[in-house]
């Protein structure tokens, strides 16, 4: 990865950690960038006093929030609503629909969302795109039995599936299924190829994030960042 796009990161990171306030349910996203952003919420606990518990939308993050002694809400993994929750990216569209799930939390990170009174993206410029699709592959989660037919049912539908490895294995999400990584040219509307995907037998959950998000925060690396507010 470039020092430009090391750099845009932590700006994106440094002003979302900028909009959390003491007494917040604060969800943590999965992926590079959230996990600077939880490098700088832990400091401002740290140093500021800054009472906070958060929701972790992955087992990898989980682990990274406790280590920096961030606190976890209790009754983990049931959890109510979320204030405000700060996540990355793969793809972001002009309408800001996403692809998400290139770690493999796509559906804690989906769940963590539905729950959330605001939803931050935290990107740098290289994750916009014209039209998602067209350079990443869309996770796909799917249950293991008879991965083989909704790798099939997903091929019907015009993508070119393959199942992602960890190894010599398949990988294996936090809830013990897989992920099916499709290429598509391009998505058009990525609403509409959602609920198609879902409507699959197997199908868990998709890496499309449709009209979730709140706003997209964009980091530079001069330093500079920019908010886009979007109707939910």
């Amino acid at each position: 990865m470039s020092e430009q796009r090391e750099k845009a990161k932590w700006v994106a990171a440094r002003a979302a950690c900028g909009m959390v306030e003491s007494g917040m349910v604060v969800g943590l996203g999965t992926g590079s960038t959230a996990i600077k952003f939880l490098d700088l919420l832990a400091e401002r606990v740290r140093q500021e006093g800054l009472k906070v518990t958060c929701v972790a939308t992955s087992e990898k993050t989980g682990r990274e929030a406790g280590r920096r002694g961030l606190a976890m809400v209790p009754g983990f993994p049931d959890f109510g609503v979320v204030d405000l929750t700060v996540d990355g990216a793969d793809e972001v569209d002009p309408a800001g629909n996403l692809i998400k799930g290139g770690g493999g939390a796509l559906l804690r990170e989906k769940l963590v969302a539905l729950a959330s009174r605001r939803v931050v993206i935290v990107v740098d410029p290289d994750k916009h795109v014209a039209e998602l699709g067209h350079d990443f592959r869309l996770p796909v989660e799917v249950v293991p039995f008879g991965w083989s037919r909704t790798l099939q049912a997903l091929r019907d539908l015009g993508a070119e599936p393959g199942m992602r490895r960890q190894g010599d294995e398949f990988f294996r999400t936090d809830h013990d299924n897989y992920i099916i990584d499709c290429r598509f040219a391009g998505i058009p509307e990525p609403a509409a190829l959602h609920a198609r995907i879902k409507s699959l037998s197997g199908v868990v959950e998709t890496g499309i994030f449709p009209g979730l998000a709140h706003a997209i925060l964009t980091g530079h690396p001069d330093g500079t960042w920019d908010l886009r507010e979007l109707p939910v």
